[in-house]
């Protein structure tokens, strides 16, 4: 019989690894007798010491009973099946004949994966984590008929739950938790390097009273527990690093107030939409990044949570980078345990992400560094069958010491880098590594100011020495202390003929931070403003100006937050139209004016669209979602629109890098689209002044004396 088919279920046990190892390093002992030889015995031990791997065929006999049309359940026993077997394609695990395995382990200990026998975890193991009636509960599905188990399996496969049951559930359970607490032990007591635990039914959902999320026993927190109670010396900080695709919700809830267990989950989060969402009891914390644990656990509990799905190789390299690693390393573990799901691989249909085995095998490079190395790999979810054994492949090929493959690191979304960002200020309070750049607004104290409204206020200033202008009455509350400043009109704006009303983002701001502390002194800081050039040209050519900046974000009183996300697209439209609509009616509508430009400037250009029935003149530059206008009550609008607009493009923008998307942006309805040389809204309306001055006279058919600037004027 090959080894590989004798150890699938009863593996040696480590006794003749031991044995050779030792003695190989013994005969290096008497040669070293100082300092140094002591050190250098310490690295050779752990140098000579394999990769273990812990694997059981019975786990497979966990099978859903309720049979039907399409039996495969996502969790398929086939899933350690096929992972076993590319571990042996790849030539990870020995299939030679017995009579040569001495020779290896005397002369290669580290060639092959050395495996770990697994074992059915005792009701005490269990009970660590798990409450009695849990244990009996799964006891008592050997006791049930094929039957009865159906009926279970179709109730319980519903909502939250999301589980199901067969005849062989709870041994196959007891293995994979043994198999879990066995891979942990040998990793902590030092007689494996690291290794990995291919293990099944999957752990990091079931609660302390509820098995649930295809998990019956959590695996990890029961070896977690058992190592610290075992090795008290050796093991008495444990990080749990949770991949799975899926918030590890059993675990965290499980340590939750543990100063001494750092669990870090990076998951997709969808605001609590996305699986386990969020728990019934409202006191029970989810996957939310704002959720780290309390009491003496502050701080032990770290969520990356992705508001969505699509995320990769970039976002989670840049994950470990910024988060993971810097506070891995400040907590300094003694041993580290990965909750290895394999759900957010490139393929896996219900993760919906794109992370490859070269990234896993990065990822898993770093924690190596953790913990002198000792690291338990233990397979949680992931349920395409090539995306997990690939993946498990490329970690496992990485424990044995093969580096990482070389990868181009894509760039990160800007959603994700909000929630890193976020993550971070949220650790803040609890890891040195979080606080360079993190500011506590409730210390800053009652005389601090949002710099928007400051940078507004000395606008005002600026406008009403050059200008005269004065912010316009609002007399609606909400629109008044949403808006309060932020409209500026000239005097004349009552009785002029043409008025310009410009509706514009805030001013870019670029500044230079001091490289050694991230500090910003304010002369190394600049605001960038082309709209005062406009509002300038204007008022030279006798037009009434309406300037109204849109805040990318309204401050209110009770925010703490240093870092604030702009608005929300929808809602910014909907304040912009208020806003805009009762300028109209209030003054616009009121007044004597004949010709009327309306000037969009970056993601306030959405506001426009409202006015255009009234047949104004329209400039707009965009470098964000590029918007059609139409209207259900006015057919021509849309050609109208075309013919009365110049739309300027970032150069740089997306719909100009498909052909398809170029030709439709060119439609009547986005407007008299035009491609800009430059991105950026500044150096954009800095290049395309003259050819909107030209559109605006033009239009206006003025006289020529009138039409042609002197060069001051320009």
């Amino acid at each position: 019989m090959a080894l590989d088919e004798a150890m699938d279920i009863d593996a040696p046990t480590n006794g003749v690894a031991g044995t050779h190892n030792q003695s190989s390093l013994e005969n290096d002992d008497d040669a070293a007798s100082d300092g140094s030889g002591t050190f250098l015995q310490s690295t050779k031990r752990r140098g000579m010491l394999p990769t273990g791997c812990c694997y059981d065929d019975r786990m497979k006999l966990h099978a859903n009973a309720d049979f039907g049309p399409t039996p495969h359940h996502p969790e398929d026993p086939r899933r350690i099946e096929e992972i076993m077997k590319i571990f042996k394609k790849a030539g990870l695990v020995y299939t030679g004949p017995d009579t040569k395995l001495l020779d290896i382990l005397r002369e290669t200990p580290t060639k092959y994966m050395w495996r770990i026998p697994a074992r059915e975890a005792t009701k005490q193991e269990i009970c660590t984590v798990h409450t009695a009636d849990l244990y009996a509960n799964a006891e008592g599905l050997t006791r049930m008929s094929t039957k009865e188990l159906r009926a279970l399996s179709i109730r319980l496969d519903q909502g939250r739950d999301s589980l199901y049951v067969g005849g062989m559930t709870f041994q196959a359970a007891l293995l994979s938790a043994g198999g879990c607490i066995e891979t942990c032990k040998n990793v902590a007591s030092g007689r494996v390097k690291n290794a990995f635990a291919v293990i099944r039914p999957p752990g990091h959902h079931a609660e302390y009273d509820q098995s649930m999320g295809f998990c019956i026993f959590n695996n990890v927190p029961i070896a977690a527990k058992v190592c610290q109670r075992e090795y008290p010396e050796l093991c008495r900080k444990i990080l749990i690093l949770d991949w799975d695709v899926h918030h590890g919700n059993g675990v965290q809830n499980m340590f939750y107030e543990d100063p001494n267990v750092l669990y870090m989950s990076l998951h997709v989060y969808e605001n609590g939409e996305f699986y386990p969402g969020q728990p019934a009891n409202p006191m029970i914390p989810d996957g939310s990044p704002d959720n780290v644990g309390s009491g003496p656990g502050k701080g032990k509990n770290v969520n990356i949570g992705w508001a969505s799905q699509g995320m990769g190789d970039g976002e989670y390299l840049a994950a470990f980078q910024k988060i993971v690693m810097p506070i891995a390393s400040e907590f300094n573990p003694d041993l580290v345990i990965i909750s290895a799901g394999f759900d957010a691989a490139d393929g896996d249909e219900l993760g919906g992400c794109f992370v490859t085995p070269p990234c896993y095998a990065h990822m898993t490079h770093m924690l190596m560094s953790l913990a002198g190395g000792k690291v338990a790999v233990c397979l949680e979810g992931g349920y395409n069958l090539e995306a997990i054994s690939n993946s498990a492949l490329a970690v496992a090929q990485t424990l044995m010491g093969e580096p990482p493959p070389q990868m181009e690191i894509p760039p990160i979304s800007k959603e994700a880098a909000r929630i890193l960002a976020k993550v971070q200020a949220v650790q803040a309070p609890y890891w040195e590594c979080m606080r360079p750049g993190i500011i506590d607004v409730q210390q800053l104290g009652k005389d601090a100011s949002r710099l928007h409204d400051v940078i507004r206020g000395y606008q005002r200033q600026v406008l009403s020495e050059k200008h005269s202008m004065i912010p316009l009455f609002i007399q609606r509350e909400t629109l008044w202390k949403s808006f309060d400043n932020q409209v500026l009109v000239t005097p004349n704006v009552r009785c002029a003929k043409r008025i310009m009303f410009i509706i514009h983002d805030p001013p870019e701001l670029v500044a230079m931070p001091d490289l050694i502390d991230n500090s910003i002194d304010p002369h190394s800081g600049f605001i960038v403003d082309a709209v005062s050039s406009y509002v300038e040209w204007g008022v030279k050519k006798g037009f009434g100006i309406i300037d109204a900046n849109i805040p990318h974000y309204i401050t209110h009183p009770e925010d703490l937050d240093a870092f604030i996300p702009r608005t929300a697209e929808k809602t910014l439209q909907q304040q912009i139209q208020e806003l805009v609509c009762y300028v109209w009616d209030n003054y616009l509508q009121l007044s004597e004016v004949e010709e009327l430009f309306l000037f969009g400037i970056g993601d306030a250009y959405l506001g426009v669209k409202v006015l255009l029935t009234n047949r104004a003149g329209v400039v707009n530059f965009v470098t964000g979602n590029l918007r059609p206008v139409k209207s259900e009550t006015d057919p021509e609008l849309s050609t109208w629109y075309k013919h009365n607009s110049l739309v300027y493009v970032a150069g740089d923008h997306a719909c100009w890098s498909d052909e398809e998307l170029a030709k439709k942006v060119l439609k009547r309805r986005f407007g008299g689209v035009k491609k800009s040389t430059e991105s950026g809204l500044n150096r954009m309306m800095d290049a395309h002044a003259a050819e909107v001055q030209e559109f605006i006279k033009d239009r206006l058919n003025l006289q020529s004396e009138d039409a042609t600037p002197t060069d001051d004027e320009s």
